[in-house]
C-alpha cells in the first residue's frame, strides 16, 4: 500500500514535542510495511502542506495519513485533503496528563478536522493512539482499509417538560450575542442565523469586535477596582501585577455592559488573536466571571456553544462551561475536558483556590487555573455536523482526580465506554466544543430535543 504522509502543527504549541510524534508515526508506518511518500517535517502553513504534497503529486497513493502533531485549525487538514482524492486518515495521539501545559492537544485537532471533512463530504477515517501502542497495527489496518459507517442517530424520545420549566419557550425569547467573526478554520463556531431561529427560536445578533474594545476601553476605574477586588477575594493572583490584568478586567466589564444593554442571554466572543494582540489580555477569566453571573460566555465566537450552554444552564439549574475533549484513555476508561482558563469559579473543586495566571500559549493574563469539582455532569452540544442541526447528549462523572493539564480541566468517566464516545465524536464529525453542567439533566434535554424536533446523538 502506498501512503502519502504529512504532519501538521501550529507554532503556538510545543513543536519539539510535535516532531517526536511525527517522526515516530512515520517510522511506524514504514515498519508496518507501507510504502510511505512524504517526510516528518512539520507543516505549519498551507504553503508548507503544498510543498510537502509534491512528494505524492505524481503517485497513485491509496490513502493520505494526516498526523495531527499538535492542534491546528481545520485549514491545514483541509489543505492536505485537497492534494488527493484518496481517503484521509486523521491520526491523533494522547499525551501525558502532567498537570502542566497541554503541549499538543492532538485529539481536539482531529476532532475539528473531522467536522470539516464530514461537512465537505470527504472520505476520512481516524486513528487515536500513541505510535508505541501495541494495538496500533490493527487500528491502522482498519483505518486504511475501511470507510467509516455513519449510523442514523436515534430520534429524541417524546416526553413532557416539567410544568415549571419551558426551555423551548425560553429559547424562543432569547437573544444570543456574537462579537466578531469566528477564527478561520473553526467552522463549528459559524452559524446560520435564519436557520437557527427557525430551529430553536433563538435570535442571534452579531457586532464587531471593535465595539467590545471601545466599550471595554471606556470603563471607569472605579468599576475596574471593584472587579479587581472581587477577583482578589475569589482567586490567588500571585505575582501578577494588577496593571497586567487590567485588559482582562476591562473585557469582562465591557462584555457585561454590552450584554445588559442588548439583553443578551448568552454571548460568544472572538477571543483570539485580537484580544491578545490588539487589546493586550486574555478573555478567559473575563468570560468565566460573566458565566458566573448567569450569562454563559463562550470563546472563539462559538454561537452554538452559547446556545448549548444556555440550554444546559436552564435544564440543570447550574452554570455551564464549554470545553475541548483533549484526551481519552481506554485503559482507565476516562477522558479529559479542558480549556485555557474560562471555567466559572463555581466549578472549582471545593478544596481548591483558583489561581490567576497567564495563557499557556500567548503568555498574557488573565486565565483561571483550577481542577473541576467531582460530581455528575451532563454534557451536550447543539450540533451542525453532517448538514443538520442535532443535539449530542451524554452523562458522565467528573472524578476526584488531580488537574490533568494547566488551565481549567477535569477528568471524567462517561456512562458509555470512552472508546465508544470517541467513535461517535469522530464518525459523526461532531464539533470540538462540548458544554457541560453539574447535575443530571439528560432526560429533560431529551424532552427539549423532542419539542424542537431535533435528533439526539448519544455520547
Amino acid at each position: 500500500m502506498t501512503i502519502g504522509f504529512v504532519a501538521i502543527a501550529r507554532p503556538t504549541f510545543d513543536l519539539a514535542f510535535a516532531s517526536e510524534f511525527a517522526e515516530a508515526a512515520l517510522a511506524t508506518l514504514v515498519d508496518e510495511g507501507a510504502d510511505v511518500v512524504g517526510t516528518s517535517d512539520l507543516a505549519t502553513t498551507d504553503a508548507d502542506v503544498d510543498d510537502l504534497a509534491r512528494a505524492w503529486a505524481d503517485r497513485a497513493i491509496d490513502a493520505l495519513v494526516v498526523v495531527q502533531a499538535t492542534f491546528a485549525d481545520s485549514t491545514l487538514a483541509a489543505a492536505a485533503a485537497r492534494t488527493t482524492d484518496a481517503a484521509v486518515v486523521l491520526w491523533g495521539t494522547p499525551e501525558p496528563r502532567t498537570g502542566h501545559r497541554l503541549r499538543r492537544n492532538s485529539l481536539c485537532g482531529i476532532n475539528l478536522a473531522a467536522f470539516r471533512l464530514a461537512n465537505d463530504g470527504r472520505d476520512y477515517r481516524y486513528v487515536y493512539a500513541d505510535p508505541a501502542d501495541p494495538d496500533l497495527g490493527r487500528m491502522l489496518d482498519l483505518a486504511l482499509s475501511t470507510p467509516i459507517a455513519v449510523s442514523e442517530p436515534a430520534a429524541a424520545a417524546a416526553g413532557q417538560l416539567d410544568s415549571t420549566s419551558d426551555i423551548p419557550g425560553e429559547l424562543a425569547a432569547a437573544r444570543i450575542g456574537v462579537i466578531g467573526r469566528h477564527p478561520d478554520g473553526f467552522e463549528p463556531c459559524g452559524f446560520d442565523a435564519e436557520l437557527t431561529r427557525e430551529t430553536t427560536g433563538v435570535i442571534i445578533e452579531q457586532i464587531a469586535l471593535d465595539e467590545l474594545f471601545d466599550v471595554a476601553g471606556s470603563i471607569d476605574h472605579t468599576e475596574l477596582d471593584a472587579i479587581t477586588a472581587d477577583l482578589e477575594a475569589r482567586m490567588d493572583l500571585g505575582e501578577l501585577e494588577r496593571a497586567s490584568i487590567e485588559p482582562s478586567v476591562r473585557l469582562h466589564a465591557g462584555l457585561h455592559v454590552i450584554c445588559e444593554e442588548k439583553k443578551w442571554s448568552a454571548v460568544a466572543t472572538r477571543c483570539w488573536p485580537e484580544c491578545f494582540t490588539e487589546f493586550g489580555g486574555a478573555a478567559c477569566t473575563a468570560q468565566g466571571l460573566l458565566t458566573t453571573l448567569g450569562i454563559p460566555a463562550q470563546c472563539e465566537a462559538d454561537a452554538y456553544g452559547a446556545i448549548t450552554a444556555l440550554m444546559l444552564q436552564r435544564a440543570a439549574g447550574t452554570v455551564a462551561f464549554t470545553a475541548d475533549l483533549v484526551d481519552i484513555d481506554p485503559v482507565t476508561n476516562t477522558a479529559v475536558v479542558w480549556h485555557c482558563g474560562l471555567a466559572p469559579f463555581d466549578m472549582a473543586a471545593p478544596d481548591v483556590r483558583p489561581r490567576g495566571t497567564v495563557h499557556s500559549n500567548r503568555e498574557l493574563p488573565l486565565v483561571s487555573e483550577f481542577v473541576l469539582a467531582a460530581g455528575t455532569v451532563t454534557i451536550a452540544r447543539l450540533s451542525q455536523s453532517r448538514g443538520s442541526i442535532r443535539l449530542a447528549l451524554g452523562r458522565a462523572e467528573m472524578l476526584d482526580a488531580p488537574r490533568p493539564f494547566s488551565g481549567t480541566a477535569g477528568t471524567l468517566r462517561f456512562d458509555r465506554p470512552v472508546r465508544e464516545v470517541l467513535e461517535t465524536v469522530m464518525v459523526e464529525g461532531l464539533e470540538h466544543h462540548y458544554s457541560f453542567a453539574y447535575g443530571d439533566a439528560v432526560d429533560e434535554l431529551r424532552s427539549v430535543a423532542a419539542s424542537l424536533s431535533l435528533q439526539v446523538v448519544d455520547l
